[in-house]
């Protein structure tokens, strides 16, 4: 099947199903639903994913889980590295089955970067901060050599640590090209896209915990930065933007919201078709916080964003959206080949059927 029928027909049956969590089991009456995938680790929550192809997902979590699946979810290999118990893996990006990149977050050591070349046979650790002020949250890849990783700002300024050999060594970057962070600025380990590439140099870090929700953008791969307020909730250590999605340099869209779950989040999603320089919201918003957002394959108009009350759709841009599904998920992304991934707490993941 063509790359575009296969999207008109998943984004059919998305757009005709009705809201509802699902669990493991045969497609419900041809509609597009979430089909949960057994990891076998219910006590782990995971908020990295990396999809690469609908046989091929990467998964990271807390506990210092990794796992792997290769076909499908129908098994899931636990790839973790050896002695990572006390770490939290928040972002996981991957080339292939064999070669992939995870970040650990937190304060001054807890921050690490661990490296694989054999589907997580063996691992490397790639980096580990010692600065105590760091914290680094997301990392995002332009291509299978050059990536980026965030941390809250150290000194006033957000700091960027870059690789260019596939994430082997890394650097930190100047901050003479990063704007100041606002009072209580910091960035989201929520979900792995709170910084997001867009072909081979753009890059976008998203905001919260000040008194505005920021995006900020770097056109020259890291090194010089503007910073633009997003129409998302802020003013508040608990509100910003949580998770960027771009289909192109200039097509994006932000979610976010309020995390707290006795707090409501009008307003949490927002669209750009300007690379970032501004932002516009919804229409009708996302029902509640997301967390993370992906564009569906070889589409333009449509995306998916997900929380942990639901999921929404978007079949224009990012205008307007609708719940689709009421599971629990923090991240999601698609792959080429058609196919979306999701995971989240208590073990959970699942791939798109219809």
């Amino acid at each position: 099947m063509a790359a575009g029928a296969g999207c008109a027909a998943v984004l059919a049956a998305l757009t005709a199903a009705p809201a509802r969590a699902h669990e493991p089991g045969p497609a419900h009456g041809g509609s597009a639903h979430w089909e949960l995938k057994d990891t076998g680790s219910p006590a782990v929550r995971f908020r990295g994913l990396a999809a690469v192809s609908r046989n091929t997902a990467w998964l990271a979590g807390s506990a210092g889980t990794v796992l792997r699946t290769t076909d499908g979810g129908a098994s899931w290999r636990n790839v973790s590295p050896p002695g990572a118990e006390e770490l939290q893996f928040r972002d996981v990006e991957a080339f292939d089955a064999r070669r992939a990149v995870a970040l650990a977050i937190g304060e001054g050591e807890a921050s690490r970067v661990y490296r694989t070349e054999d589907g997580g046979a063996t691992w490397t650790e790639a980096f580990r901060n010692t600065e105590p002020r760091a914290f680094y949250d997301c990392m995002a890849f332009f291509d299978r050599r050059h990536g980026l990783a965030m941390s809250d700002p150290v000194d006033g300024r957000f700091r960027i640590l870059s690789t260019a050999d596939g994430g082997r060594s890394w650097t930190v970057l100047p901050d003479d090209g990063m704007p100041a962070a606002l009072d209580g600025e910091a960035g989201f380990a929520a979900s792995g896209q709170c910084l997001v590439t867009a072909g081979s140099q753009d890059v976008w870090l998203a905001t919260g915990g000040a008194a505005r929700a920021r995006v900020l953008h770097s056109a020259d791969r890291g090194r010089t930065w503007t910073a633009t307020d997003s129409p998302l909730p802020a003013a508040d250590p608990a509100r910003g933007v949580f998770g960027l999605a771009f289909r192109d340099r200039a097509h994006g869209l932000a979610v976010g919201g309020d995390y707290r779950p006795e707090e409501s989040s009008p307003q949490a999603s927002a669209r750009t078709t300007d690379g970032g320089r501004t932002w516009h919201p919804a229409g009708t918003s996302v029902s509640a916080y997301r967390s993370g957002v992906a564009w569906l394959p070889h589409s333009r108009t449509a995306a998916l964003a997900v929380g942990p009350t639901g999921t929404d759709l978007t079949t224009d841009a990012g205008r307007t959206w609708r719940t689709v599904d009421t599971g629990s998920y923090d991240t999601v992304d698609c792959t080429p080949d058609l196919s979306c991934w999701a995971a989240g707490e208590k073990g959970r993941a699942a791939r798109l059927e219809k």
